[in-house]
């Protein structure tokens, strides 16, 4: 098994709609990447200062079907016109598990 994970930080005027819509478009990933055998996301609790804001973690079979996922068109498309637009800042690590 491999992960990913990253972690997103929003600008300070991204909206709640337009976090909304980030967390609604990645929750459709599954549906349309049947590479992704496990897909975990959300925002922060807001209980530690300093956390990301949000994050996501998914899993797959092999290295190969993490690079589907990380290219395929539809999670490309989503990065750009959704998380592009409210990204301040960006962690991830891929890791086998």
């Amino acid at each position: 098994m491999f992960r990913h994970v990253v972690l997103l930080n929003w600008v300070e005027d991204a909206t709640e709609e337009q976090k909304a819509e980030v967390a609604e478009r990645l929750s459709g990933l599954p549906a349309a990447i049947p590479e992704l055998r496990r897909y975990e996301l959300g925002a922060d609790a807001g209980l530690n200062q300093g956390n990301f804001s949000f994050a996501v973690v998914a899993d797959f079979d092999s290295q190969e079907d993490y690079v589907v996922y990380r290219d395929h068109p539809v999670h490309r498309a989503i990065i750009e016109e959704s998380i592009v637009p409210i990204l301040a800042s960006r962690a991830a690590v891929q890791y086998e598990i």
